[in-house]
């Protein structure tokens, strides 16, 4: 069975490290913006008979609107050429948050993006997503192989690197799963920050009950967005005593003026996988995307 796997040029970087170990043929979408925005592709299986039989199309879907329509483009015209398996490997998958209506009238849209991708896709690989009143992926994207990833563990090697002894702290409660991850491989003392949220930009931290003064502390969590949650945990341990403040990410999504933020605040250094490309990006998440690549066959 013939096997390629298919990226966009701004992501070259990664989806090559990902084609490298996982052995596969690499090809680059060509893509053209029309004045009215909309999108013209080109594929690299120009004549009869050049698609693969499996397409593995690497695209992480931070600021997904576009992308989502890129998908649908390309996985309708890879059928119609005879591609018969189809795996999307999205290192970051959108929508996800939204997986109840919080207010009436609210679009749920994890199970509706979660649908789409179903429909277009024999199976979906993904790292960290934001499945917070779910157990499983296949909850939100009905498929037999929807793989859902952790950064954690690539996280915690590097930290080990970086840092000798430190403490993990997830920002919020919601970050347990991450930092109890990162402790099973490290060892490190693990705990979480309590957040209340007022706002997308209006929250409070409160620390939990471990000495930090002197301490070496690492904020780990999936995902930054307006900085402002790890800010406000960065400021509370400094006030505290320790000695200093690091973060370590999955996704750096950093919207407008975030890692600005979170300097200010006076974290460190900030280091993030490669699910989305940043200047923060430390770690590659193509091993373990290679293996679960591998064990779908």
């Amino acid at each position: 069975m013939t096997r390629a796997l298919l990226h966009f040029q701004d992501e070259m970087a990664p989806a090559r490290r990902l084609a490298q170990a996982a052995g596969l043929a690499v090809h680059a979408v060509e893509c053209h913006r029309f004045p009215d925005e909309e999108l013209k592709l080109r594929l690299p299986f120009a004549e009869a008979g050049a698609f693969p039989e499996t397409l593995v199309l690497y695209r992480s879907l931070d600021r997904p609107n576009d992308k989502l329509v890129e998908l649908l483009l390309l996985a309708r015209h890879a059928r119609q050429h005879g591609v018969t398996r189809l795996v999307l490997v999205a290192p970051y998958l959108a929508y996800m948050r939204q997986d109840i209506a919080f207010h009436p009238g609210e679009i749920v849209s994890q199970t509706i993006v979660g649908g789409f991708l179903a429909e277009l896709f024999d199976a979906v690989i993904t790292v960290d997503p934001h499945l917070h009143r779910i157990e499983r992926l296949d909850q939100a994207i009905p498929l037999e192989h929807a793989v859902a990833l952790s950064g954690a563990p690539r996280l915690a090697e590097l930290v080990a690197e970086k840092r000798h002894d430190p403490l993990l702290l997830g920002p919020d409660e919601e970050a347990l799963q991450w930092v109890r991850q990162a402790a099973e491989v490290s060892g490190f003392d693990v705990g979480t920050c309590r957040k209340t949220r007022n706002g997308d930009r209006n929250v409070r931290v409160e620390l939990p009950d471990i000495e930090v003064a002197g301490r070496q502390v690492v904020l780990m969590d999936d995902v930054a967005s307006s900085g402002h949650t790890l800010a406000r945990a960065a400021e509370a341990l400094l006030d505290a005593g320790a000695a200093s403040v690091d973060v370590a990410i999955t996704h750096a999504l950093f919207a407008g003026d975030a890692l600005a933020v979170i300097q200010a605040a006076g974290v460190g250094e900030v280091w993030s996988t490669d699910c989305i490309a940043h200047q923060s990006n430390a770690t590659a998440m193509a091993p373990v995307l290679a293996e679960a690549l591998a064990a779908l066959g």
